[in-house]
């Protein structure tokens, strides 16, 4: 299981864009295998830098580590601006990126004007433009939710990994049918273990594709004192916990927050965490170092010494 970085963005951090892009750069010394940046929404309270753009920046310090985008949100962007868009940045950083999307929440795509009818059905028609886009091949899509005519042609610019957010069983269905695998938030290793993998498999496997990347993303905190680290969490990601897609996948792990599923504990503990989710299958742990100061550096510093 290879062992990433989710890079967060501060929105009070007076650096601007440095402060998106000082981290990866870290990473990529640290000999991290991937990078992550989310594409945060444009609200108030969130930092939302272009997350493509972001990583092509980046990428010029960065020479050696991979990059990934976790995610862009489908309803804000047509298929073909954004094929152009991981085309360049693909370019640009010498075939190192994996393209992340997902449809996001209602409460999300509804604050921007757009309908949230039907994601998984949203999602397939995107797919059915993005993939031969970013394969050079012409379109002519006239689908209920998205038309789309036009080629991308873009020499030297190999198309991304693509992997799409998926949770449910429909958009696990998608995910392994259509794309490289998913990118999951929140999913603990009970949902991983008996939901979330032998489903995208199982699709991957009906449609003749590879096993699919099953690519998970949590915080993690490298305490003395856990209780008070979960605490801590779910006060702060109260609101994911409240978020029915969210919702559920914590149940599956009889969890009530996002505290419940987070790596937390001492050394020992946190890399016996990690171990039991490459064993159930997971291909690679995307880590968001949290806690004080002191704590975010002792787990970026654990993590980075950790081979699993």
């Amino acid at each position: 299981m290879h062992l990433s970085v989710m890079a967060m963005p501060d929105p009070n951090d007076p650096r601007g864009l440095s402060a998106v892009t000082e981290p990866i750069v870290d990473a990529d010394r640290a000999g991290f295998h991937r990078a992550w940046l989310p594409q945060l929404p444009p609200l108030a309270g969130m930092a939302p830098w272009d997350a493509l753009t972001a990583l092509t920046v980046a990428a010029r310090d960065a020479g050696r580590i991979r990059f990934g985008t976790g995610v862009v949100v489908a309803y804000t962007q047509h298929p073909l601006a954004l094929a152009r868009q991981a085309l360049t940045t693909n370019a640009a950083t010498g075939g190192r990126l994996t393209l992340g999307i997902g449809v996001s929440h209602p409460f999300m795509v509804e604050a921007l004007g757009y309908s949230y009818e039907k994601p998984a059905a949203f999602l397939r028609e995107y797919l059915e433009v993005l993939l031969p886009a970013l394969a050079g091949e012409p379109v002519a899509h006239h689908g209920r939710h998205i038309t789309a005519v036009g080629q991308i042609t873009l020499a030297g610019a190999p198309a991304p990994r693509l992997v799409t957010a998926a949770l449910g069983p429909r958009m696990l269905d998608l995910a392994g049918e259509l794309t490289d695998g998913t990118i999951t938030s929140w999913a603990g290793p009970n949902a991983l273990e008996k939901h979330i993998i032998p489903g995208i498999t199982r699709a991957a496997a009906r449609s003749g594709r590879p096993a699919p990347q099953v690519i998970a993303g949590l915080p993690v905190v490298v305490t003395t004192d856990p209780d008070h680290a979960r605490e801590q969490l779910a006060t702060r990601f109260e609101m994911a916990s409240r978020t029915p897609a969210y919702g559920a996948v914590l149940a599956k792990d009889g969890a009530s927050t996002v505290g419940d599923v987070c790596v937390v504990g001492d050394e020992t503990h946190v890399e016996r965490q990690l171990r039991r989710l490459s064993e159930i299958g997971v291909t690679e742990f995307v880590a968001s170092a949290h806690g004080d100061a002191a704590q975010a550096a002792r787990t970026i510093e654990f993590l980075s010494s950790l081979r699993l």
